[in-house]
């Protein structure tokens, strides 16, 4: 029997133990489904207070309630550590941690450089590491393979090395790890068999393909094709200003189409974990092959400017009334980057907020799930939305349409209204 026909077998048995680096958005979802499964799991994470919370069966994490992670902690499937060492213990390997971009928009590999060399240095016979963080088409190869075929063990024989990208949408009630259908692409078939058959138990629907290239580049094409419709329609948002159209009436219009057409949304902008930053890795790679990617860089222009159109509509609709946006109250409603969530990670919200105080306006912010926030060593905490919180604002901008947020109550008592959600009324 080989090494893989051993892994394989001990997935179907639930025999394998499971091992998640990076217990975040990604990792712990992924965990409390695979130990939901019958598998044992064990997390590592470099933050003490994470693992200690979920060793106590709290979750830091929106998706995943105390009560799903107390079921599997308290049941013995599910425990946390912050010691490398012990990533010799598992089966499977499942790598889960950020891929941020540089502050120049490439891609910063240091925390998938950080978890290979971790995983290397434990790294026996008998293991399968699988790549889960989204990143640009070779980086499986030409990033972990090199580095963990130099302990000696041979890929395909006694490890085993594939990517199968992270498709987590926080806050989704719908779709979760479970009922979402993940790809997987391994180096080599061996790699893809065994990596299938250890995901097989926790995951509905798996998508095999050839190779791990193809599997890394279907999840920049998932976001870039998102980012590439939201900037068409934030265009045809700026377009439909111009001409005094309400964009919203001829969307809706043209989704009633029944082929041909798919619905997307203008808004304040781009953000959150995936969508701003995906498309950048190809870019970046086909800058290294000489090929520039047109429709991604002009995607990324349209929607990089969306916050300073929606700040000019501010500073119009207060000029309407005879302000000046510098002194100006202004409440804005929602900081996270999408509704219902309290993730703030590369929000528009937050570039509104520097533009308007660029401009001199004195600005606040309301939102449910973002209490406070520290940014650029500062600190800035939610006010309550009172009528009185209302009243006193000179215009009151809508960023995020939680469904916490009584809009009734803000049609009532806001002076002025900038909604880029079109949860309300145009305030012009």
């Amino acid at each position: 029997m080989t090494v893989a026909d051993e892994l394989v077998g001990m997935a179907e048995r639930r025999e394998a133990l499971f091992g998640i680096v990076g217990l975040g958005y990604v990792g712990l979802p992924l965990a409390v489904e695979l130990a939901n499964a019958g598998y044992r799991v064990l997390g590592y994470d470099v933050t003490q207070a994470v693992v200690d919370g979920i060793n106590a069966g709290h979750s830091h994490v929106k998706d995943v309630t105390d009560a799903q992670l107390k079921a599997v902690v308290q049941a013995g499937r599910l425990s946390a550590t912050t010691d490398a060492a012990r990533l010799a213990e598992p089966d499977a390997i499942s790598i889960c941690v950020p891929t941020p971009l540089s502050k120049f928009k490439d891609p910063d590999m240091s925390f998938i450089q950080a978890a290979t060399d971790a995983v290397k240095r434990t790294l026996r016979r008998g293991q399968a590491i699988i790549l889960e963080s989204t990143t640009y088409p070779g980086t499986t190869r030409e990033i972990m393979l090199p580095a963990l075929q130099s302990t000696g063990l041979a890929v395909g024989e006694d490890f085993f090395l594939a990517f199968s990208p992270e498709r987590v949408d926080p806050g989704n009630p719908t779709y979760g790890t479970r009922n979402t259908p993940k790809v997987v692409g391994g180096i080599t078939p061996d790699c893809l068999r065994v990596a299938i058959a250890l995901y097989q138990p926790a995951i509905d629907t798996l998508v095999p393909v050839s190779t791990t290239e193809a599997a890394e580049l279907v999840k920049l094409l998932e976001n870039t094709f998102r980012s590439v419709n939201i900037g068409l329609v934030n265009e045809m948002a700026i377009v439909c200003d111009k001409l005094g159209v309400d964009v919203w009436e001829v969307i809706e219009a043209a989704a009633t189409k029944p082929f041909g057409f798919m619905k997307f949304l203008p808004g304040p902008g781009l953000g959150g974990h995936c969508i701003p930053i995906d498309p950048h890795y190809l870019a970046w790679k086909m800058r290294g092959l000489n090929y520039k990617t047109r429709f991604i860089d002009l995607a990324g222009e349209l929607n990089t400017e969306m916050p300073v159109f929606w700040v000019r509509k501010v500073a119009d609709a207060l000029n309407h009334e005879s302000k000046a946006v510098r002194g100006a109250k202004v409440l804005v409603l929602g900081v996270a980057y999408k509704r219902d969530i309290e993730d703030i990670r590369e929000s528009p919200a937050l570039d509104i907020i520097h533009l308007l105080e660029e401009a001199g306006a004195r600005v606040s912010y309301h939102d449910p799930h973002v209490p406070s926030y520290r940014e650029d060593g500062g600190a800035r905490r939610s006010v309550p939305l009172t009528p009185e919180t209302l009243a006193a604002a000179d215009c009151v901008m809508v960023v995020t349409d939680h469904r916490a947020v009584d809009y009734e109550q803000v049609r009532r008592h806001a002076r002025l209204v900038v909604d880029t959600r079109h949860v309300m009324p145009r305030a012009d």
